[in-house]
């Protein structure tokens, strides 16, 4: 039966919800309003936000396929027979296939045997230095680096020596790295940086990401 002005609860729409769930309807929705219970009518928990170690990887991964061209800018002391004076310095952020790993090559003029490989460990990043021979033989001193040890940030991130590389330091008789600290910087359109320091030594190469340069060869071993 209806009324002038529509259809009754009994009959209507309504009734499919039972007379049950309408009343916990009701219920709920005084409860909202009066604001006795808060917690009823709060929101979803937004996502966690990424951490420091994570976008910075992604900033980095965002790069992937490109190459940059850079330039020394700090080198204290300077080296004997410094490998990287006179040559093209050329970052390529190749390989990003893996989740939560970038591989990125640095060419120093012809020479192809050094990639960096960051790979994101739970909220830090472990960078390793992963140096071949031409035939793409592993060299006797490679896949040395370390693991951030603080949250760091998305644009900074830093990598004292880890346990792995001072022993494979001291055993190739170069102990003077085994105080090692690397570190990283990207501010995306702008900046790359690539830095290691130890008492009595800093060196900083640093890359303009608002010029991209042509893709290098690949580097030896891939």
């Amino acid at each position: 039966m209806s009324s002038e002005n529509g259809p009754t609860l009994a009959n209507g729409p309504m009734s499919q919800l039972g007379n049950g769930a309408m009343v916990r309807g009701i219920a709920s929705l005084a409860i909202c309003l009066i604001g006795s219970l808060p917690a009823a009518c709060a929101r979803p928990e937004a996502p966690a936000a990424a951490s420091p170690a994570a976008g910075f990887l992604t900033s980095v991964g965002e790069m992937c396929g490109k190459a940059f061209g850079g330039k020394v800018v700090a080198n204290e002391p300077p080296a004997p027979n410094d490998p990287f004076v006179g040559q093209a310095l050329v970052m390529h952020v190749r390989t990003c296939t893996t989740p939560g790993e970038v591989l990125v090559p640095f060419h120093v003029g012809e020479d192809r045997s050094r990639t960096w490989v960051l790979t994101l460990v739970a909220d830090r990043i472990r960078l390793k230095h992963d140096h071949r021979h031409q035939d793409g033989t592993p060299d006797a001193v490679t896949m040395y680096g370390g693991d951030s040890t603080s949250p760091g940030t998305a644009t900074r991130q830093e990598f004292p020596v880890d346990d792995f590389s001072k022993a494979m330091f001291t055993r190739e008789n170069r102990a003077v790295s085994n105080t090692n600290v690397w570190a990283m910087e990207v501010h995306p359109g702008k900046m790359f940086a690539y830095e290691l320091t130890r008492p009595g030594r800093r060196f900083r190469v640093e890359f303009d990401l608002a010029t991209p340069v042509p893709v290098p060869p690949a580097p030896w071993g891939q």
